[in-house]
């Protein structure tokens, strides 16, 4: 167990008792920015699903390649990334605005201790803007209306969803905020989505256990969904090679592609 490092503290929501998914996932990628509560629920889980570290590895490479491809070869300037996470290395505005330095960026996450770092991700090129937005995924409206006064929604969106709907336990609502988001911004706009699955393809099995444990001992609760529920967040819109795939796999360089119980895909918006 590595030594606990108190993170700030600073908000009325902030629960230092119960492990968090977004200190437990800090924990996992090797962070800081955890409590003692939250290293013990993530040895845990790592001893029950010992590729859970190696699934927050390349869901962090994933948003890199993905965010690189997307200002580096089409041409993005704009991104929404819809549960931003702890700050940490790499993060969508730095990938972004080193490749395009006017690119925007707006970061959503309702979780307290984010709010708390939000600062860190509020630095940039002069040439560009970043924006923090305290607001949950369930309310998408408010989230789209929010982002509307850093970006110009009349112009392409990369909307990043890692990680997030899977914190959304009735997929029908999950379908409908993935509806309702996309629908906001224009022909040309782009979802980036990684999620895990229970999908024996993936070796995504000992999710299920994992999972359980998971949600009787720390917050928020969590699901897994089978592929076709996945590839269903992406109806109506056009996916990009290699289609939706281990996040692992998605444009990885040759020799690093790991397989990982995560489907991550990108899609254009036609």
């Amino acid at each position: 167990m590595s030594e606990s490092h108190t993170p700030p503290s600073g908000s009325a929501r902030l629960n230092t008792g119960v492990a968090h998914n977004a200190r437990v996932w800090n924990y996992w990628i090797g962070g800081k920015d955890n409590y003692e509560v939250d290293q013990q629920v993530g040895e845990h889980v790592a001893g029950m699903f010992p590729i859970i570290r190696d699934i927050a590895r390349a869901d962090r490479e994933f948003l890199g390649r993905a965010v690189a491809h997307l200002a580096g070869e089409r041409g993005v300037r704009q991104f929404l990334d819809i549960g931003t996470g702890l700050p940490t290395a790499d993060n969508t505005h730095e990938i972004a605005q080193r490749i395009a330095p006017d690119a925007r960026i707006v970061y959503v996450d309702n979780d307290p201790i984010v709010l708390v770092h939000a600062r860190t991700l509020l630095t940039g090129t002069s040439d560009g803007a970043t924006a923090y937005i305290d607001a949950d995924v369930h309310d998408p409206d408010a989230i789209i209306e929010r982002a509307a006064d850093t970006l110009d929604l009349t112009r392409p969106v990369a909307v990043m969803m890692l990680g997030i709907l899977n914190f959304v336990l009735d997929t029908a609502k999950a379908r409908d905020i993935v509806r309702r988001v996309m629908a906001a911004v224009p022909s040309g706009s782009f979802l980036v989505l990684t999620h895990p699955t229970f999908d024996d393809e993936l070796g995504g099995a000992g999710q299920i256990p994992a999972m359980k444990f998971w949600n009787e001992n720390a917050t928020p609760p969590i699901t897994a969904r089978s592929g076709t529920d996945i590839a269903a967040f992406l109806d109506g819109l056009d996916l990009l090679d290699p289609g939706m795939v281990s996040c692992g796999q998605w444009r990885a360089e040759p020799g690093s592609a790991v397989l990982v119980p995560q489907y991550g895909a990108v899609a254009v918006k036609p």
